[in-house]
């Protein structure tokens, strides 16, 4: 299986290593996870394990919901049972607010199990997959960084605009992925190679350096790095 786990992003610090340099360190909440379900090339053409992070009041979640973590009485499954269809195992435990899965051989790990940060003390190096905070619309200076246009010389107003887009008569028309203003930021952003500084196995805190993309308390997905240098 491959390292890996799922956490909310507390926030940024700094700690000290032995030479007394100073870290700059983002802390990650991570786990304690529940194996949802196990993935197997028979049933389902791949190899992954699914992992579920934080407890969701059983009020809130849908029955799809419930049906994911717990056995439900439907006439289906009564049909299934009647049938002699082996229905696959549960993990028995609340409904998860935020659900991921790792590819990779499941060996080792039986559905209904708890995962904790422990899994990544051996791990040198790992990837933070999140979702970067959302600016909204935006103008072009701060979308992609232009320069904007000049502030005399018959510029009046247009200040902080793009400029012109078009190509004159030919081809007279404007090229598809030209860089203008629009939707900014919320997106999958993956933080490579971050080195593991420290692993709380008391409080469940990871300790990664540098800073990991989006707010505080925002969803993250850990796992042992595949980058090589």
């Amino acid at each position: 299986m491959c390292k890996g786990i799922l956490g909310r992003k507390v926030g940024m610090t700094q700690v000290y290593d032995e030479r007394g340099n100073i870290i700059p360190v983002t802390v990650i909440q991570a786990g304690p996870c529940h194996v949802l379900q196990l993935k197997t090339v028979e049933r389902d053409g791949y190899e992954a394990v699914q992992l579920g992070y934080l407890d969701k009041p059983r009020r809130l979640a849908s029955r799809s919901e419930r049906g994911r973590v717990g056995k439900l009485q439907s006439k289906r499954s009564k049909k299934l049972t009647a049938a002699g269809v082996t229905i696959s195992a549960k993990a028995e435990c609340e409904p998860k607010r935020f659900i991921r899965e790792f590819r990779g051989e499941a060996s080792g790990v039986e559905v209904g199990q708890e995962i904790k940060v422990d899994v990544l003390t051996d791990v040198k190096a790992v990837d933070v997959i999140s979702t970067s905070r959302g600016r909204g619309f935006q103008g072009v200076m701060k979308r992609h960084g232009f320069s904007g246009q000049r502030a005399t010389h018959g510029v009046k107003k247009v200040h902080r605009h793009a400029g012109g887009t078009g190509n004159s008569a030919c081809p007279s028309r404007v090229f598809k992925g030209t860089r203008m203003a629009g939707h900014h930021g919320d997106a999958r952003v993956t933080s490579r190679n971050l080195k593991v500084v420290r692993v709380d196995t008391d409080n469940n805190l990871l300790l990664v350096r540098g800073a990991v993309a989006g707010p505080p308390g925002g969803y993250v997905v850990v796992r042992a790095t595949n980058k090589v240098r």
